[in-house]
């Protein structure tokens, strides 16, 4: 998918109708899914873009929108395998990214790199609805003339990333001759990178290798799926093991091979383990357990204490790329997500005795 930096919302209609003398650049590019039921343009665009209905249906009467590279009225009934473009007069803009004096959690700090634990509810780089506030924008008050890699500028010292609701470690690159190195290391899969999660139920064995594609989804781009077919997405690897068994909870560690978008939140749903209050991939309601209604106070408590994926990146080793020694880390689990395990370990306990 192309672009989602960029929506109808707040776009002047007639700009709309004047793309033709100004591009128009595509700006978003989706393929419907196999399972789609047939549903009029203007309806599906809107529960897809923020935008209303009404001026999806300007959009699509200015030719600004197609369905399989042809103009369309808003009543066409939209169909499996259908290819939706939407095209705007203005390229995709990533707006200039403010400096701010957002206080970091630097675990370890030279001249050449750092090592930052990042907590669970801070976004790490702009993007859209999250343009301040990121770990990026506090980086970029601390740190003068971070570098970046091509066709990353707004992303300046970053060599991966962690998801907003994923807590720790991140490497961060100060110099040219670090990132060019730690780059190389990622492309290499030599990094070493051990999650701790949270995961309904218990994996049938004790530990395993989970080596199955994971791409984006064709209906939804903000979904990664695995694609068994092997045609699409990019291999990804997760080995998981399992640490403690917590009744209807199970804390496993996972080592990263690969690092893709959501890999573990994905593998583990797709094992039939979603990360316990993971929004995304189905963890957010009870999936094991009695439906008692004390037992589901219970849960909904441990959801508030903590309101995302429990999933923390708590482990990351490397080979510094300038003094060519070992270096490794580890931070604990965050005061939340400990809490958690803390409950789920009584309970599981209490319906022991």
């Amino acid at each position: 998918m192309l672009g989602f930096f960029s929506s109808f919302a707040g776009i002047d209609l007639n700009d709309m109708m004047s793309s033709e003398d100004n591009g128009p650049f595509l700006h978003h590019r989706i393929i419907v899914d196999m399972k789609q039921l047939p549903c009029r343009l203007d309806k599906f665009l809107a529960g897809r873009l923020s935008s209303s209905r009404t001026r999806i249906q300007v959009g699509i009467a200015c030719g600004n929108i197609k369905v399989n590279q042809k103009r369309v009225k808003a009543k066409y009934p939209v169909k499996a395998g259908d290819i939706v473009e939407v095209f705007l007069p203005n390229p995709v803009v990533i707006p200039d990214i403010t400096a701010e004096d957002i206080a970091l959690d630097i675990v370890y700090e030279d001249v050449h790199l750092l090592v930052v634990n990042k907590a669970a509810e801070m976004v790490v780089h702009p993007g859209t609805g999250h343009w301040r506030g990121t770990l990026v924008n506090g980086l970029m008050y601390h740190f003068a003339n971070l570098p970046a890699q091509k066709g990353n500028e707004h992303r300046p010292g970053l060599l991966h990333r962690l998801d907003k609701g994923t807590s720790g470690l991140l490497l961060v690159a100060k110099t040219e001759a670090a990132l060019s190195g730690l780059a190389k290391q990622f492309s290499d899969h030599t990094i070493e990178r051990v999650y701790w999660a949270l995961v309904w139920g218990t994996p049938k064995k004790k530990a395993g290798t989970i080596d199955i594609p994971i791409g984006r989804s064709l209906s939804d781009h903000r979904l990664m799926v695995p694609y068994l077919d092997g045609k699409r997405g990019k291999r990804s690897i997760t080995h998981y093991e399992v640490l403690q068994k917590l009744g209807h909870v199970t804390l496993v560690e996972c080592r990263l091979d690969t690092g893709r978008t959501h890999q573990i939140r994905v593998h583990m749903q797709h094992l039939g383990h979603p990360l316990f209050g993971d929004p995304r991939y189905g963890g957010d309601r009870i999936c094991k357990g009695q439906q008692f209604s004390k037992y589901k106070s219970f849960v909904r408590n441990c959801f508030r204490l903590l309101p995302y994926q429990a999933l923390h990146a708590r482990t990351l080793g490397f080979i510094h790329p300038i003094t060519g020694a070992r270096c490794a880390f580890e931070v604990p689990l965050p005061a939340s997500f400990a809490s958690v395990v803390g409950k789920w370990t009584q309970y599981a306990n209490a319906i022991q005795d």
